[in-house]
């Protein structure tokens, strides 16, 4: 790749006339668990630098390292649907700027229209030069707590158009050469209510330092031409291993959907998600040409975020030790038509793409159930999530919380193994942590109440789901605006092979005067008053296989610790009171 600066061009010319090292395996093995460890320590930067609770506490971003091209070369996923969204937006920068790349440049970027996934999703990218070579990326894409747009927090169910969701930033150089652009840098940050922001960017383009100091380190070691030699190699290596993987899938098509309800705008509406899976030896296609249209409201997917959780979803299937780079998914061909659900055109909103994820994974997981049996869990809680934004009276300070805790619940099972306690949204694979209950009392006005695992919210099983949470606090602001988003409240988790599905979650908010407001799933309630009490349940991830056929002694013992009632041991899972004593 050619850019401005000579040196870089000579650099490369040079590069390109050396002989190509030999592969050592040994050597690969370092590159491959380097680039792994550079994207961990800028995880770590990340964690211990940014300031939101979305970012410190729940871990709500992802850090990468890609090579002068974007090709992925490594990822830390805390949230994956979100790691999956980096390297098609480096491609376009790399593309956009061409030639006008420089040593100590760095990059925002959360456009929706040009490969991002979700507005309030945004990323630093940093180039990485050694020798005057650029030689790679460091990124880093985190959601920030506001980014602009109509309503505080960034999800309006109301919006049409992405102009009422958030402010576009199509790919911007920030810092040139070293030097803050500070026009560029008032522009944005004007546009975004809370000071917070521009210090969780900050933290990001500190972690992004990070990752380039630790490359050109393991190039002063190694050598340019080691590194190229043997990244393409690693490269070829992954590709074999995710073609061998795909190899387990009988040949044929496959066929599943999944369902989306309410569009924030057109009560009763419902769109369906369809996916064409076709497997051909060593490669594997998934088409989504059969979904629905777009929607005219923001329950809408971007190309970037669906085939995130396209990958996603697959990786849950294979080998959980193929390596996180770019020759991973080159065996995989992904068809999402614009103008559908899963891939709205330009300007529509897009918000809620990213927790489109869930109805796409169970099309996903019902297509390929039959052909992996094995490998395929039972359905997972769907999303049912909220947001809550207001003054803090202790501080006179604006704040915005998206409840993770809440929101969490438990994952489908599979044979042989249980699901996951309250592990959360599929997209986010566990990636996304709960708030410390005594930082969540420290960061917003709201008293906790109640958080625990809830009894009887797993899918019965031979293998059960995992259990759900019940969440309740006060609300400690008045005047309170609560956004809700998801369609938990409308389908809960499906079972497989005879297990039984879950239950359905639900929020309620209990006001002082004694009235009770169910929201709809996607819902905007303002003036919500000081002391009223909210009240979620996530539900847990469905069963696999005859719960009839579930380990007695094991129930047994469940029943003591009030995982199962003793009323649904003897009804769903067929217990006799003698067993129960």
């Amino acid at each position: 790749m050619k850019h401005a600066d000579t040196t870089a061009s000579a650099a490369s010319a040079g590069a390109a006339a050396a002989p190509t090292p030999a592969i050592d395996p040994i050597l690969l093995s370092v590159f491959a668990r380097t680039f792994r460890a550079i994207t961990d320590e800028m995880s770590i930067s990340m964690e211990r630098t940014t300031r939101s609770p979305i970012l410190c506490e729940a871990k709500d971003y992802v850090t990468g390292l890609y090579d002068a091209e974007g090709r992925m070369l490594e990822q830390t996923e805390n949230l994956p649907i979100l790691a999956f969204s980096l390297a098609p937006v480096c491609k376009h920068i790399r593309e956009t700027f061409d030639g006008d790349i420089h040593e100590g440049d760095v990059f925002f970027h959360n456009d929706v229209f040009t490969l991002g996934n979700q507005n309030n999703d945004v990323a630093a990218f940093k180039p990485v030069f050694f020798e005057g070579e650029l030689v790679g990326w460091t990124a880093v894409k985190g959601h920030q707590a506001d980014i602009g747009g109509a309503v505080a927090g960034g999800y309006n169910p109301n919006a049409v158009e992405v102009w009422q969701e958030a402010l576009r930033i199509p790919a911007v150089k920030i810092v040139e050469r070293g030097k803050l652009r500070k026009d560029v840098w008032n522009l944005i940050f004007a546009n975004v209510r809370l000071d917070i922001v521009q210090h969780d960017m900050k933290a990001e383009m500190g972690a992004c330092e990070v990752g380039a100091r630790r490359l050109v380190e393991l190039l002063k070691k190694y050598g340019a031409a080691s590194y190229h030699a043997h990244k393409q190699a690693l490269f070829d290596a992954t590709r074999r291993m995710m073609q061998a993987e795909i190899a387990k899938i009988p040949n044929g098509r496959y066929s599943g959907e999944g369902s989306v309800y309410y569009d924030g705008r057109h009560e009763g509406s419902k769109f369906t998600i369809r996916v064409d899976i076709d497997v051909q030896d060593r490669s594997i296609r998934f088409d989504y040409s059969r979904t629905d249209p777009q929607t005219n409201g923001f329950v809408n997917g971007t190309f970037t975020s669906s085939a995130s959780a396209t990958i996603l979803t697959l990786l849950q299937m294979v080998n959980p030790d193929i390596p996180h780079n770019e020759g991973m998914v080159q065996p995989i061909e992904i068809v999402i038509p614009e103008g559908t659900i899963l891939n709205a055109a330009y300007p529509k909103a897009t918000t809620f793409g990213n927790h489109l994820c869930p109805p796409n994974a169970d099309a996903i997981q019902r297509a390929l159930s039959p052909a992996l049996p094995d490998r395929v869990t039972a359905g997972w809680n769907n999303l049912l999530a909220s947001l809550t934004t207001g003054i803090d009276p202790k501080t006179g300070e604006k704040y915005v919380d998206i409840g993770f805790m809440g929101l969490k619940g438990g994952s489908g099972a599979l044979p042989g193994c249980d699901g996951y306690d309250h592990i959360g949204m599929i997209d986010a694979s566990g990636g996304v942590l709960d708030q410390d209950y005594e930082m969540f009392e420290q960061q917003t006005p709201h008293r906790l109440i109640r958080h625990e695992l809830l009894t009887d919210s797993a899918g019965a099983g031979q293998w059960r789901g995992g259990l759900g949470v019940e969440t309740i606090f006060e609300i400690g602001s008045d005047d309170t605006q609560l956004v809700t988003f998801g369609d938990g409240d409308f389908e809960g988790a499906f079972g497989l092979a005879g297990g039984h599905g879950a239950g359905l979650n639900f929020i309620r908010l209990h006001y002082p005067d004694g009235r009770t407001v169910v929201p709809r799933n996607k819902d905007l309630i303002t003036g919500v008053p000081k002391g009223t009490r909210y009240h979620q349940v996530a539900n847990g991830g469905g069963g696999w296989g005859d719960p009839k056929k579930r380990d007695r002694k094991l129930l047994a013992e469940e029943v003591r610790n009030g995982i199962v009632s003793r009323e649904a041991a003897l009804r769903d899972y067929g217990m006799d009171e003698a067993q129960l004593k």
